[in-house]
Order: C-alpha cells, then structure tokens, then sequence
C-alpha cells in the first residue's frame, strides 16, 4: 500500500533493514539513507548491521567498529586480511540471523559485497540493494554481470553509471542523485573574501588551489611532481599564483614537511569551511584524480587533472583500465574538457602547459567555464533528495518481500 502523502511504500509492521558501510563516506552516505527513511516510512524500523558513528546516531545497532574494516587498498586489505575475513563472516551470521525485510549494502565492495553474496546464496529471497556502483565503467568491467545475481537494485552517484549498467549487463540500476548536487546553489553562492583576508592574498595576482590527494600513497606519488609544476608557473612574469592547498589531517605532516622545498610557499587551510572558499577562490586548481575533482566542478572551479600509481602497477592497470579519462567531471559532461595526466604523462612541464592559460582569462578557460555551467543541470534528478530517491527504492525493494 502507499502513503498518497509521501508516496512511500507503507508495511503494516516494524521494518526490519540490514545495512552495511564499509568506510567513512559510506557512513556519511548511510546515516542520510536512515534519515529518509525514516521521514517517508511511517512505522517502527529496526536495524542491525555494521555503520560508523553517524549511523549509529542514526539508530543502528553496529556489529563492530566500522573502523575494524575500513582500509583501502590492496597491502592494506592484505596486512589484515584474516581479521577482515573474521569480519565478514560474523555479519553474515548476523544478517542471517537478523531475517531483515532488505540488505542495504554501501560502497566498499571488497567487504560489502562478500556479505551480500552469502546472504543471498543462504536465503535468496531477501532483497539486496547496493548503494553505490563500483566503478564497472572504468576498470573491471565483468564486475557489472557478476553483480546481477545478488544485487536486486544498484543506486548510482554518477548520471552514467545506469546506461553502462545497461550496456554491461549489470543489475537493475536508478541514478539517484549525488550527495554534492544538493549543495550546489550553496557552494557557488559561497563568499570567500574572508579567506582571501585571513590570508593575506595579493588579489592582483591569480590564485590556484593544489590538492594532490588525501591518502599518504597518493602524496607520495603525486606532491613533488605537483610541486615542480607550481615552481614553472611561479616564474612566469606577470601571472605567478598565490597557491593554497587545503590539508586534511591524515597527510598534514608529510605537507608540512614539503614546506622547505617550495620556492613559492603555499598557503595551507583546514577543515571544509576553508577547503570550499578555496575552491569559490581559485582561478584554477591541480587536483588528484578522484571525488575531490567533482567538489571543484560543483564549485564552479577550472582544473588539470592527474593520477599516478605505483610503478610496477601500472602495465597491469592498463590491461584493466576500459576508458581513455578517468576525470569525474569529463565523464559526466561526455567529453575531455579538462586536461588529465596519466602517469608518466604527469609531468610538470605537461601540466604547468595546461594550467597556465586557466589563470587568466583565455578562450581554454572559458570553455571550461561554459561546461561547469552543464554539470548541475547533468547531477539533477527529477524531484527531492538523492537521499530520499534512495529511500524510496530501498522501501519498495523492503515491500516486495512482506506483500
């Protein structure tokens, strides 16, 4: 039956969800599922599973510390494998035990999805939703097939990522809006003349943000190189730009310590706050491949892109890798905008090229411009919340189950 107010799915008992994160942005994303949730169904809801803090505050009961699984990348996993493996298998248990009404499982696929295929292999008549593709479109694409029999209902973040779906052969996917597109009126109505006071900028000159990633890996492979690329633009007579790189505090010291080594010393900011009035501040940016690109085009931000692997990994991701640009915003807007530098062609000289006609005003940056422009209007969704589209999927998933 349905609510003629909310239009949600209404179950004539306390429902019953198993919801799973992995990681810190699955926790963030979870506690806004909950919260909707919890707006549109009108009964009683219990949840068991394994969240982080803000799911717990939400009202789940977590089997563990979200924390005892929240590892990236493939030495990590593997330094902790047996302990993760424990992990894995007492919250199938528990999900099992549990008999929920839906499984909710978020991103961290190398976790979560170990958990769903169990449970749908010991009782296939549970509904599994999968909120958050993996990235099928870019590397691994047999991932989307080997989904389709244990997730009912994938929940993309990216407005492509149902049509490769379609196209891979993946599960029943619905693009349900990312959590940025609800902020993008805030973020580019956001003043950031008070950073600019607190700082001390000369506001003759232009200003570019540098973000060479939030994980010590990706700053090891990528601050020096973006370090040299700000040393050439620096000696360009006329258009040296003040440089800002916003800190998060996992990478803080190995910033820090950078410091000497910068001929032109950036100015560091912290927190999200400072990290936003940067981006509304910059000219341009030099950005890590990753979700910190798409936060620059929400914020209306010109960039370069780069993206460096190890070494020794990087003739076996390339028999991996499907696509010819990794770059959020390129793929949403379906075109190579803005420039991105792959591994060995991550060079200072190469980059510095591109970043320099971006900090003044040229035909280059105006076409960036004009395509930042188009990416609200390819983030949207038809009506609401990315967080309440997501509810109302998982409820009628909920429903089939107990009709």
């Amino acid at each position: 039956m349905t609510d003629p107010a909310t239009g949600a799915t209404q179950i004539a008992r306390a429902l019953r969800i198993f919801i799973v994160a992995g990681e810190h942005s699955g926790d963030a994303l979870g506690a806004k599922l909950m919260a909707a949730i919890a707006m549109l169904y009108p009964g009683p809801i219990e949840y068991e599973g394994v969240g982080g803090d803000l799911m717990e505050a939400a009202g789940l009961h977590s089997l563990f510390p979200m924390s005892d699984v929240a590892v990236m990348g493939v030495g990590a996993i593997l330094k902790r494998l047996r302990p993760i493996v424990q992990r894995v298998y007492r919250t199938i248990d528990a999900g099992l035990a549990f008999d929920p009404d839906v499984v909710v499982i978020i991103d961290a696929p190398e976790f979560t999805h170990a958990i769903a295929k169990r449970i749908r292999r010991k009782k296939p008549e549970i509904p599994i939703v999968d909120y958050v593709s993996p990235t099928v479109w870019a590397w691994r694409p047999g991932r989307a097939r080997a989904m389709r029999p244990y997730v009912d209902h994938l929940l993309a973040l990216l407005p492509f990522e149902p049509e490769a779906h379609r196209r891979l052969g993946g599960p029943v996917c619905t693009y349900v809006g990312h959590p940025l597109a609800e902020r993008i009126e805030e973020l580019r109505r956001l003043d950031p003349a008070p950073l600019a006071a607190r700082l001390g900028l000369d506001r003759e000159k232009p200003v570019l943000v540098v973000l060479p990633g939030s994980r010590r890996s990706e700053i090891g492979r990528l601050l020096e190189v973006f370090r040299q690329t700000t040393e050439r633009l620096c000696t360009d007579a006329g258009s040296a730009p003040e440089i800002i790189i916003p800190v998060v505090s996992s990478v803080r010291e190995m910033i820090e310590e950078s410091l000497p080594r910068w001929t032109t010393r950036p100015h560091l900011v912290f927190g999200e706050d400072d990290k936003w009035q940067a981006f509304r501040l910059a000219t341009a940016a030099l950005a890590a491949s990753g979700t910190v690109t798409l936060e620059l085009a929400v914020a209306d931000t010109p960039m370069a892109i780069a993206y460096k692997v190890e070494p020794w990994t990087a003739p076996f991701l390339r028999r991996l890798i499907k696509i010819d640009q990794a770059g959020l915003p390129n793929l949403i807007l379906g075109e190579k905008l803005f420039p991105e530098f792959i591994q060995e062609n991550a060079t200072p000289e190469a980059m510095a090229a591109a970043l320099r006609p971006l900090l003044s005003d040229t035909p280059v940056r105006d076409r960036q411009l004009a395509g930042l422009s188009r990416i609200p209007e390819r983030l949207a969704i038809p009506h609401g919340s990315p967080s309440e589209t997501a509810a109302r999927i998982v409820l009628e998933e909920a429903a089939k189950r107990v009709r």
